[in-house]
């Protein structure tokens, strides 16, 4: 345990499986805290199988799994319950995934686990809540983004949906609304509060997150899939194919950047045809202009982009594959990514807490 680190000392009981609570207890296990993994003894968590396997364990379960310490219980046994128990009065926090009713059949919900430890922290996540009318639906992520209106808004320009190999509804809404739901809790705990339960629904915490399309729907209008400001409705903010059949990501929403764009570019006509001075967004200008800056980026190459792009500073850079970025000098300088070798299997990435802490 490294006491520089903020959650020294706290100590997390995981009963998660697959992707949202793994990942959230492996950042707290990033920031110090002591994290269990408990897994039952058969199976255990369904992510060991799933994907690549190596060492009869899948690098799923290894790249969301690191820091902690693994044991079996069989839960539906009553003398390995009471172990569970009894861990549970010297924990900090408890966090599960099961179907809602679940730890309540197995006599581990919420007011018996309270009654062993008052201070305790109890996060459940789950894909629509722990009540209302789909608390006992199964569900992926595609499931809750769909139902939150994110998936329709990620669509290419002709309005079909594109799915994110960023899965949104397990790592913005299971994993990082989790984090952020024990976290307040651990603090209310610590300055002398009583424990609680924190309710996180997958589904709920993507809504709340689709800021864009609410700001349009509260102006009185809808965003268009594949033609809002962000989502393609402008060429200053958009993706564009390089010769070599690469792309470049032009990020220039500020007038001032696009104007420097439009330099590098050697177009100093277009600079009137930012969207700031008028153009309507996702408008026939806009498409047209889409289509020049189509044929200007399609004459050289991602690397001949890059390089003139680089010291420009207005938001324009290369779309990098992730072993291109895995070796890019940007995550080194921030210690973000290190190769480890895995015995005699040659050798593979770890990727490193994202947060930071200096004392």
């Amino acid at each position: 345990m490294d006491a520089a680190l903020p959650l020294a000392g706290i100590r997390v009981l995981d009963l998660t499986r697959l992707l949202p609570g793994p990942a959230a207890t492996m950042h707290l296990a990033d920031m110090g805290a002591h994290v269990i993994k408990i897994e039952d003894p058969g199976a255990g968590d369904y992510a060991r199988a799933m994907g690549p396997v190596r060492k009869e364990v899948s690098q799923f379960f290894v790249a969301v799994n690191r820091g902690k310490q693994f044991i079996r219980l069989d839960l539906k046994d009553a003398a390995q319950r009471e172990q569970l128990l009894a861990m549970v009065e010297q924990a900090d926090v408890l966090v599960e995934s099961f179907r809602p009713g679940v730890m309540e059949k197995l006599g581990l919900d919420w007011p018996r686990l309270r009654q062993r430890n008052p201070k305790l922290v109890m996060c459940s996540i789950s894909g629509y809540g722990q009540d209302g009318p789909y608390a006992q639906l199964a569900g992926h992520d595609i499931n809750y983004i769909g139902y939150a209106g994110m998936l329709e808004q990620s669509a290419g320009a002709d309005g079909v949906p594109v799915l994110s190999n960023l899965q949104v509804g397990d790592l913005l809404g299971g994993a990082q609304s989790a984090l952020q739901g024990m976290l307040a809790a651990l603090v209310a705990v610590k300055m002398g509060g009583a424990g609680r339960h924190v309710d996180v629904s997958m589904t709920d915490a993507v809504l709340a997150h689709n800021v864009m399309p609410l700001v349009a729907i509260n102006d009185g209008r809808a965003a268009v899939p594949g033609r809002a400001l962000l989502t393609g409705g402008v060429p200053c903010y958009n993706v564009y194919r390089t010769s070599d059949g690469r792309h470049m990501a032009v990020g220039a929403l500020e007038l001032k950047f696009w104007r420097a764009c439009c330099d590098v570019l050697e177009r100093p006509d277009l600079k009137p045809r930012h969207w700031q001075l008028g153009q309507e967004i996702g408008g026939a200008d806009a498409l047209a202009l889409k289509a020049e800056l189509d044929a200007i980026f399609g004459a050289r190459t991602l690397a001949e982009w890059s390089a003139l792009f680089e010291p420009a500073d207005c938001c324009v850079t290369p779309v990098l594959r992730t072993a291109e970025a895995l070796e890019h000098p940007l995550f080194k300088a921030r210690a973000m990514t290190g190769q480890r070798r895995h015995d005699t299997e040659g050798w593979h990435w770890a990727v490193a807490q994202p947060v930071k802490f200096a004392l």
